[in-house]
C-alpha cells in the first residue's frame, strides 16, 4: 500500500519536503509564516507537519476545534504583519536529544514524536521572530519575501494519515512568485468551482449518488446519453480497427483471481460473496477472463494480433473517505481491450495504439502527454524479456513523433507500461489512459498459445489498455473540461423549440417533430412562461441550440436561430438548420457551426 503525503514528508525529511526548487520553497517558508501567524493568535495550539504541495502549501495543527472561515481571514491577516516585519529565517543545528527536551518544554508533542522517529544524531531547526520549527529547509531569506499568497479552506486531517491517530485541523493555501501568477491561480480555482462535475451533475440531471450504493452512480436519462454516444464513439472507431467485442461475467470465483495473482496482491480491494460454501468475488478488472476467451481456440501466428474488446463493468472497495464523484467510485464501466500477439508484432500494435489514443482524444480537444514507466526492482520474467519489451514501447513513442518523461522502476509487476495524462482547458493534468505489455501474468500463468510458423507452440504478449480509462471517469472530467456545455454530438438534448407564444404552438411542434424525425435529440418548450426566461433556462441547461418560431417563421418555413454562446443568428431556413445540424452531429465537431457560414 503506497505511504500516506504525510508519511512519505516525514519519510524523507523528517519533517518538511525539502525540494529546494524556488517556487517550493517559497511555499515551504510561507507554510512557516502561516504556523507563526497561527501560534501568534492561538498559543494554546500545537504544530504537526507543512510541507508545499502543488500548488501551494497546508500545515496541520493539533486543535481541538476546527477553524473558520473568520479565522483564515485574521491568520492571513496576521501572516501579513509578520511578512512586513521582514524577520530573516535563521537556521541552527542542535543535538537530536536537546532538540527533543526543547519541544518538550514547549508542549510540541507531535514535534517530539517525529523527533524520536528520526535515525540522525543532529537536527536542524528555523527560526523567524518569535517563532520556532523543526526542518531541514531550505527557505527564502526572510518573511519579508513572502508576499502573493492566499489562505484558501481548512479540514480535518489525520496524524500521519492513519485514522488510528488523532483528528488534526489543516489549513490549505497557496504561494506564487508574482501577484500576476497568484491572480491566474485564484481564477482556476474559482473556475474550477464552477465547473465542479458534482455541481453540474445535479444541474444538468446527469447523475445522482445515494447512501443506499455509496460509490456507484445513479445514472439518469441525461447522462445516460453521454454514456450512450461515448459507447457508440468507441465501438465505431473499434470495429474500423479490427476489435472485436466480448463480454465476461461479473461474478467470478476466487480460484481465477488466485491463478492471475490478484488474490494475493489485491484482494482487500475486491467485494466477496459466499456462494454454496465457496468465495466469489466482483471483478476488479477484466484481464484475467479475456484469457478463456483467447484459450477457447487453437491459435495459429496467422490469427494474431487477436484483439479483444470490453466494455466490462468492474467493482473495487475503495475506502469511502476516498469516493470523489465520478472520478474516484467503486462501481464503474472500463472501455477495456487485450491484444494478444506475437512478440514480433507488439511494437507495431503498441505504435497503432498511440496512434488510436491521439486520434480519440483529439475529438475531446484533449492535450495528451506520456510517461514510459520502466521495470521494478520486484518482477516476473526475464531482464531479457524486459528490455525487448521496454524498448518496443520506446521505439513506439519515437515512431509516433512523442516526447515522453521516463517513470523509472514504475512499471507493473508484469510488464512495462506506457501512461497517458490529458490537460483539460484549465491546464489541469488527469491520468486517464494506459497501455501495458503484459510479459507473463495473463500468456504464463494462463499458458496460453499460439502455433508458430515452425509448428512450435510459442507464448504470445499480451497488451492490456484502456484510452477512456472508465466511462464515470471520463464523463467527470469531460463535464468539467466543457463546463457542462458538451459539444452538439454529444449533448443531451442538442436543440430547443421556443413558441413565441400559444399562438405559434402549432408550428412549434412541426419544427420539434422535423428535428426529430432527423434523428436530432430536440425538446420542446411551450411553458406558459416569457420567452425570455424560456431562453434563459435553456441556456442554463447548456442546449447548443434554440430555435424561435412565431408568425414569420412559420410563413417563411424558418426558425430564429440562438446558440448557447448568446448572440441571435437570425431567421434560418429550417432545412438548412437540420442539415447543418445533422452534419455538424455526424462529424463530432468540437464547436457550434449550424446558421455560421
Amino acid at each position: 500500500m503506497a505511504a500516506s503525503e504525510e508519511e512519505r514528508h516525514l519519510t524523507l525529511t523528517g519533517d518538511f519536503d525539502c525540494d529546494p526548487s524556488p517556487l517550493s520553497t517559497l511555499r515551504h517558508s510561507t507554510s512557516h509564516v502561516m504556523a507563526q501567524a497561527v501560534k501568534r493568535l492561538h498559543p494554546e495550539v500545537r504544530l504537526a507537519i507543512g510541507p508545499a504541495i502543488e500548488d501551494g502549501f497546508y500545515y496541520d495543527f493539533d486543535r481541538s476545534t476546527p477553524f473558520t472561515t473568520d479565522d483564515l481571514a485574521r491568520i492571513e491577516a496576521t501572516m501579513r504583519e509578520i511578512a512586513h516585519a521582514d524577520y530573516r529565517f535563521e537556521r541552527r543545528e542542535m543535538d537530536r536529544t536537546e532538540a527533543i527536551r526543547f519541544f518538550r518544554e514547549r508542549d510540541e508533542r507531535l514535534k517530539v514524536e517525529i523527533l524520536e522517529g528520526i535515525d540522525a544524531p543532529r537536527v536542524s531547526l528555523y527560526e523567524q521572530g518569535e517563532f520556532v520549527d523543526l526542518c531541514r529547509g531550505p527557505h527564502v531569506a526572510s518573511t519579508g519575501r513572502v508576499k502573493h499568497f492566499k489562505l484558501l479552506s481548512s479540514s480535518g486531517a489525520y496524524w500521519r494519515g492513519s485514522e488510528k491517530n488523532p483528528m488534526l485541523q489543516r489549513i490549505y493555501g497557496t504561494a506564487w512568485l508574482t501577484a500576476e501568477d497568484l491572480e491566474k491561480y485564484l481564477w482556476r480555482v474559482e473556475e474550477a468551482k464552477k465547473r465542479d462535475h458534482r455541481k453540474l451533475g445535479r444541474e444538468l440531471d446527469l447523475f445522482d449518488f445515494h447512501e443506499v450504493a455509496p460509490g456507484a452512480p445513479f445514472w439518469l436519462p441525461s447522462g445516460m446519453v453521454l454514456v450512450r454516444e461515448l459507447e457508440k464513439f468507441a465501438r465505431e472507431s473499434l470495429d474500423a480497427h479490427g476489435y472485436q467485442e466480448i463480454s465476461t461475467p461479473l461474478l467470478v470465483n476466487k480460484r481465477l483471481w488466485e491463478q492471475s495473482g490478484h488474490w494475493e496482491h489485491y484482494q482487500d480491494n475486491m467485494f466477496k460473496v459466499e456462494v454454496e460454501g465457496e468465495t466469489f468475488s466482483l471483478k476488479p478488472m477484466n484481464c484475467p477472463e479475456s484469457t478463456y476467451v483467447y484459450r477457447r481456440a487453437l491459435r495459429s501466428y496467422r490469427d494474431l494480433p487477436l484483439r479483444l474488446s470490453e466494455m466490462g463493468r468492474c467493482h473495487r472497495n475503495e475506502r469511502s473517505g476516498t469516493l470523489t464523484g465520478l472520478v474516484r467510485v467503486r462501481q464503474f464501466t472500463q472501455d477495456d481491450a487485450h491484444i494478444y500477439c506475437r512478440p514480433d508484432q507488439l511494437q507495431d500494435e503498441i505504435t497503432a495504439l498511440l496512434a488510436l489514443v491521439r486520434e480519440w482524444y483529439k475529438v475531446f480537444t484533449l492535450e495528451p502527454s506520456f510517461k514510459l514507466s520502466t521495470r521494478p526492482e520486484k518482477y516476473l520474467g526475464t531482464r531479457e524479456q524486459w528490455d525487448a519489451a521496454e524498448r518496443a514501447l520506446a521505439e513506439a513513442l519515437r515512431a509516433n513523433g512523442l516526447a515522453y518523461d521516463v517513470n523509472a522502476g514504475d512499471g507493473a509487476f508484469y510488464g512495462p507500461k506506457i501512461d497517458v495524462d490529458v490537460h483539460d482547458v484549465l491546464g489541469r493534468q488527469w491520468q486517464i489512459a494506459t497501455i501495458q505489455a503484459d510479459l507473463t501474468m495473463l500468456p504464463e500463468r494462463f499458458q496460453l498459445e499460439y502455433i508458430d510458423a515452425d509448428g512450435q507452440p510459442k507464448r504470445p504478449v499480451a497488451i492490456h489498455r484502456a484510452i477512456f480509462g472508465s466511462y464515470e471517469r471520463f464523463i467527470g472530467i469531460l463535464t468539467e473540461h466543457y463546463a457542462g456545455a458538451f459539444p452538439t454530438w454529444l449533448a443531451p438534448v442538442q436543440a430547443r423549440v421556443l413558441p413565441i407564444s400559444e399562438k405559434h404552438a402549432d408550428y412549434a411542434r412541426t419544427v420539434w417533430e422535423r428535428l426529430r424525425g432527423a434523428r436530432i435529440r430536440a425538446d420542446l418548450d411551450d411553458r406558459n412562461e416569457k420567452l425570455g426566461y424560456r431562453i434563459r433556462d435553456a441556456q442554463m441547461r447548456k442546449v447548443p441550440y434554440m430555435l424561435v418560431v412565431g408568425e414569420r417563421e412559420r410563413a417563411a418555413g424558418t426558425a430564429s436561430l440562438r446558440p448557447r454562446t448568446g448572440e441571435d443568428v437570425g431567421a434560418v431556413a429550417l432545412d438548412r438548420v437540420v442539415g447543418d445540424l445533422t452534419r455538424e452531429i455526424a462529424v463530432r465537431a468540437p464547436d457550434l457551426t449550424v446558421g455560421r457560414s
